[in-house]
């Protein structure tokens, strides 16, 4: 928190001293910000890891988002077609996040994937119980969710 309440201090400073109040302004500041911040994460441990963090966070955007496009298209195109091909079933779905944190927001993702929903946990919190609408691969699922996971915990950690 920390590293981007740096970078928006120094981006309103460039804006500030530039005179630019416009929105290619504010990018400017915001880019060299992060640059000046990248230089310094060093030496200041309240930066530790922010440089690294906002390419992972960038990366699991555009990721989430193409696995969202994907779902939605998987979805509509078995809704719009006649002879259904849904194969529906409840997975174990055994996880790798381990804080509060980390369980909530991997089971909201699947939930907002569509085609998967977060039913429950188990008591002891390391298996996520999923519903799937399409269960004719549940490797393939597996992977799927695994991957998810993965990228999740990447930008959380």
């Amino acid at each position: 928190m920390t590293g981007l309440l740096s970078n928006l201090l120094l981006a309103v400073a460039w804006i500030a001293l530039s005179g630019d109040f416009s929105m290619g302004g504010m990018l400017t500041g915001l880019a060299f910000g992060y640059l000046v911040i990248l230089l310094l994460q060093n030496q200041l441990p309240g930066l530790k890891s922010y440089g690294t963090r906002l390419p992972r966070i960038v990366s699991f955007v555009f990721y989430f988002l193409r696995e969202l496009f994907m779902a939605n298209f998987k979805v509509a195109f078995d809704v719009i077609t006649p002879p259904w091909h849904m194969t529906p079933g409840v997975i174990a779905f055994e996880l790798e996040a381990k804080t509060d944190l980390e369980i909530a927001f991997v089971a909201n993702l699947i939930s907002l994937t569509p085609g998967t929903l977060s039913l429950d946990i188990s008591d002891d919190r390391r298996v996520l119980f999923i519903h799937a609408m399409f269960l004719d691969d549940e490797q393939a699922l597996r992977g799927d969710l695994r991957e998810m996971e993965r990228r999740a915990l990447a930008v959380l950690r």
